[in-house]
C-alpha cells in the first residue's frame, strides 16, 4: 500500500492544479482516472477505492469515495465520510471546500439550495474543478432548475475556455431552457475541442431532434456510436433511446426501432457490470411512446418481460421517473397490488422532505397516479388527477430533460381524446405543433381530433401534412 497510513503528510496537485494532502502518486492518479469516469460518463466509477486503498488519510480521496456510494452503500459512505471528517484539520483548502460541498449534497435532510449554495461557493474560489461542476449542474437537474445550471456553468466559464467538457456541461442547460441556437453553438464548440465529448455529442443530439432533424440526428449519434461501448449503462442506453426516437419521428420502419430496443437496450442487462434501473428507465421510455402511438403488437410480450423483471422492489425509489413509468407498466399489466405498493413508497418518501419540496413532490405524486390509470384505461380517473392546464415541462423536478418529459404531454392528449374532450385537445396538439411542424405523429393526432370534431377539411389538410412528412422522412432514413 503506497503511502501506507502515514501518507498524509506531502501536497500533490491533482488534474486541476489544486492541492491535496497526500505523498502519494497513485492515490492522486486514481482521483484523476475518477474525474475522467465521471466527465465521460464511464463505467469504472469504482477506481475511486484505489485513491483510499494508496493512502486511507487522504481527505479528498475519502469524501469523493463518500459520494460515490452515497446511495448504493450507506456503510461505505458513513465510513468514509467519518474517515474524511476526522482529518479535515490537515486538509488543503481545496479539499475543506470539496469536503464541506459534497457534505451539503449528502446530509440525510439536504437543503438543494444549501447545497447549489455551497457548490457555487466552492467554484468562485476553484473554478477549473468540472467535477464538482457536473456536481452541481446534476443536483440543479433533480431541483429543476436549468436556469441555475446555466448561471453556474457561466459563473467558471471564462477559467475553462479551452478545457474539454465545459461547452457540454453548458450546452444542456441552454437547451433546457429553450435556447437551442446558443445550445448548439456550445455542443458544436465541445466537439472541436474534444470528438469523444459524449455530453456534447448527446446535447447536439437533444438541439436536432427539437428541431425535427431527425435524419441528420441519427446520421450524426450512429457516426459516433462506436465511442460509447464504455461509458454506463445509463448513457449507452439513454443514446440509443435517443436514436431510436428520432427514427419514430422520422416515421421509419418499426423494425429499426424494434431492433435497438434488442440490441442497444435490452441487451445491455447481458453485460456483468450493467445497472438495470438504467437500463429500465430508457426501455420504459420507448415502450410507453411505441404504446401511444399504437404500436405495442410489434413489441410482442417484451412489455410483460420487462414488466415481471419490476417486480423486484429493488428497482423502485430509485429515480422518480422510473417509478412513474413503472406505474404506467403496471397498469398495463393489471398489476394492482404492486402499484399500490410502489405508490406508498413514493408517498412514505416525500414525507421526509421540507414542506416547500412536498407540495412540489405532491403534484408529482398526482402524475404518477394518473399514469397508472391510464396503464389501465382509466382515462376519465387520468384527466381527474391531471390539471386542465398540465403541461409536463412543470415536471423537471423528477430529474427528467424536456425530451423524456415530452411522452407526459402525449399521454395527456391521449387522455383528452379517449376522455371525450376533443376541443381541449385540438387546443393543445394545435399549440404543440405550432412549436414543432415536423412530426408527423402530433398531425396524426389532429387528424384523428378533428375527425372526432367533425372538422372534415381541417382533418383533411392534417392528414396531408402528415403523409408528406412522413413520405419525406421514411425516404431519408431508409
Amino acid at each position: 500500500m503506497e503511502g501506507g497510513r502515514g501518507g498524509g503528510g506531502g501536497v500533490k496537485v491533482d488534474r486541476w492544479g489544486y492541492q491535496v494532502r497526500t505523498s502519494s502518486d497513485a492515490c492522486i492518479s486514481a482521483i484523476n482516472s475518477y474525474y475522467h469516469q465521471l466527465l465521460t460518463y464511464g463505467r469504472e466509477r469504482g477506481v475511486i477505492l484505489e485513491a483510499v486503498s494508496h493512502d486511507p488519510d487522504c481527505v479528498l480521496a475519502n469524501i469523493l469515495v463518500a459520494h460515490c456510494f452515497s446511495t448504493s452503500d450507506p456503510s461505505r459512505l458513513s465510513y468514509h465520510l467519518a474517515a474524511a471528517e476526522s482529518r479535515l484539520v490537515q486538509a488543503t483548502p481545496y479539499e475543506k471546500a470539496v469536503f464541506d460541498a459534497i457534505s451539503s449534497l449528502i446530509a440525510e435532510d439536504r437543503d438543494d439550495d444549501a447545497a447549489f449554495h455551497s457548490h457555487s461557493s466552492l467554484l468562485k474560489q476553484f473554478p477549473k474543478d468540472l467535477v464538482s461542476l457536473k456536481r452541481a449542474q446534476i443536483l440543479c437537474f433533480y431541483m429543476g432548475r436549468p436556469d441555475l445550471s446555466l448561471v453556474i456553468a457561466e459563473q467558471v466559464l471564462p477559467q475553462n475556455q479551452q478545457e474539454s467538457y465545459i461547452y457540454g456541461m453548458l450546452a444542456f442547460p441552454l437547451l433546457e431552457l429553450s435556447r437551442m441556437e446558443d445550445a448548439e453553438k456550445a455542443a458544436r464548440k465541445g466537439l472541436e475541442i474534444n470528438k469523444q465529448d459524449l455530453w456534447s455529442q448527446h446535447n447536439f443530439c437533444h438541439v436536432l431532434q427539437y428541431e425535427c432533424r431527425f435524419k441528420e440526428a441519427v446520421e450524426f449519434m450512429e457516426e459516433y456510436s462506436s465511442s460509447w461501448t464504455s461509458c454506463s449503462s445509463f448513457m449507452y442506453t439513454h443514446n440509443w433511446w435517443h436514436v431510436a426516437i428520432c427514427y419514430m419521428e422520422g416515421y421509419s420502419p418499426i423494425t429499426k426501432i424494434l431492433r435497438i430496443y434488442d440490441e442497444n437496450i435490452w441487451k445491455e442487462l447481458q453485460r456483468s457490470d450493467a445497472v438495470c434501473q438504467e437500463v429500465y428507465l430508457n426501455a420504459l421510455g420507448l415502450l410507453l411512446r411505441i404504446y401511444l402511438r399504437g404500436q405495442m403488437g410489434f413489441f410482442g410480450d417484451r412489455l410483460e418481460i420487462l414488466t415481471g423483471r419490476l417486480m423486484d422492489q429493488s428497482n423502485w425509489n430509485v429515480e422518480w421517473l422510473l417509478d412513474m413509468l413503472i406505474l404506467w407498466a403496471f397498469g398495463s399489466v393489471k398489476e394492482s397490488n404492486k402499484a399500490e405498493d410502489l405508490l406508498n413508497g413514493m408517498k412514505s418518501r416525500i414525507c421526509s422532505m421540507s414542506k416547500k419540496k412536498q407540495l412540489l413532490m405532491q403534484r408529482v405524486i398526482k402524475l404518477a397516479e394518473a399514469l397508472y390509470a391510464y396503464g389501465r384505461d382509466d382515462y376519465e380517473q387520468a384527466f381527474q388527477l391531471l390539471s386542465p392546464d398540465f403541461d409536463a415541462n412543470e415536471f423537471k423536478i423528477v430529474g427528467a430533460s424536456d425530451e423524456q418529459l415530452e411522452v407526459f404531454n402525449e399521454v395527456w392528449y391521449s387522455v383528452l381524446l379517449n376522455s371525450g374532450r376533443v376541443d381541449k385537445a385540438i387546443e393543445e396538439i394545435e399549440k404543440v405543433v405550432k412549436k414543432r411542424e415536423g412530426i408527423p405523429f402530433l398531425w396524426r393526432l389532429l387528424e384523428r381530433s378533428y375527425t372526432m370534431a367533425n372538422r372534415e377539411e381541417d382533418a383533411a389538410v392534417a392528414s396531408e401534412k402528415a403523409k408528406a412528412l412522413e413520405a419525406a422522412y421514411f425516404e431519408h432514413l431508409e
